[in-house]
């Protein structure tokens, strides 16, 4: 039996994880707090699965290296500084291991706004839930394949830049340091990315 005030304790325990920084919880997973790994497993699957199936555009081999960089993170976890944020240190171990995938497919992963601030209103409708409905669900599918199809047509820096800003939230500086090229560069990246995706996407918006 749980002893008096437990379980409220364990409760302010996880509502502390909750709103930890990515940072903080990262030095508590080094530290050896588990339940700090799962919480920035949660927060950062999504963006980093989708970030490597996007670009590897096969989803046995997404899977596969997206098992990698988080196993990475756990071989690496006591090294670990917060020199950086979270989100860019996550997405450079995962550029890292495109650029292993590529190799090892003899294929080499070229890397060298005015809407600079976010995405497009076009890529946040195609983020909406379907609800339930069939139709919805189906059409919903349509779309997603088309911006896959669409992400897929950018020239290989400009997709890069674009999923790193779009999944991995990061700054143009971010971007800047982690691709090695000038933050007006990558800003010219994302406008000319915005700028096609929109072009071939505009039968999509509402």
């Amino acid at each position: 039996m749980l002893a008096p005030g437990c379980a409220s304790f364990h409760t302010a325990g996880m509502d502390q994880l909750d709103e930890a920084s990515d940072e903080d919880l990262m030095l508590r997973y080094a530290a050896g707090e588990a339940g700090a790994f799962d919480r920035l497993y949660a927060r950062h699957r999504g963006g980093v699965f989708r970030y490597l199936l996007h670009h590897c555009g096969r989803r046995a081999a997404a899977e596969e290296l997206f098992q990698e960089v988080w196993l990475n993170l756990v071989k690496t976890r006591a090294s670990y500084l917060p020199s950086a944020r979270f989100a860019s240190f996550i997405y450079r171990c995962a550029h890292n291991r495109l650029i292993d995938y590529y190799r090892s497919q003899g294929k080499v992963f070229e890397l060298s706004i005015d809407d600079e601030d976010g995405p497009s209103e076009l890529i946040e409708s195609l983020a909406a839930d379907p609800g339930e409905d069939p139709a919805a669900r189906a059409l919903a599918r349509e779309a997603s394949e088309q911006v896959r199809a669409a992400l897929r047509r950018l020239p290989p820096p400009q997709r890069e830049a674009f999923l790193l800003q779009q999944e991995g939230g990061l700054s143009l500086a971010d971007i800047s340091v982690l691709t090695g090229v000038p933050a007006e560069t990558v800003k010219s990246r994302l406008r000319y990315a915005l700028s096609k995706l929109r072009g071939e996407l505009a039968e999509l918006a509402p």
